[in-house]
């Protein structure tokens, strides 16, 4: 069986158990700080896609580089975090991980998403084809 491969880099993925946290859930000392109840967890949408994010990974989003979504460098990545939902009795689970890009794969296609739907909104608008002037001689009659 093939292993899977990153969607950023094409690492082949390695498995670990993670906590729930898109962004930090792979290290860890976040399954301590689950054993714990240190974090709430909640399901939020951000820059065209969804994630779960801790409760400290959402007030610290905006301090990514923007570039890193494939957004202007001065735009804000983290303001317009809608909440979904609570993730009720977070528990451990296994994720595949990417040891190039550190990251767990639910965040690296979290990651490819965002990218995505930045890069359809630098597209520009497709008004169809263009208008002729009727000064054309495509216009003038034959």
């Amino acid at each position: 069986m093939a292993r899977s491969q990153c969607p950023i880099c094409a690492t082949p993925l390695e498995t670990r158990v993670v906590a729930p946290c898109y962004d930090c859930g792979h290290l860890p000392r976040e399954l301590d700080d689950l054993d714990e109840n240190a974090h709430t967890y909640d399901e939020v949408e951000l820059l065209g896609s969804q994630a779960v994010l801790c409760d400290f990974c959402q007030v610290d989003f905006d301090s990514y580089d923007p570039a890193y979504f494939g957004r202007p460098r001065g735009a804000s990545v983290g303001t317009g975090m809608q909440f979904i939902r609570e993730i009720r009795d977070p528990r451990p689970g296994v994720d595949a991980y990417c040891p190039t890009c550190q990251r767990r794969l639910a965040f690296l296609r979290f990651l490819a998403e965002a990218r995505a739907a930045a890069l359809s909104q630098q597209r520009p608008p497709d008004h169809g084809p263009a208008e002729l002037s009727l000064d054309d001689p495509k216009c003038q009659p034959t």
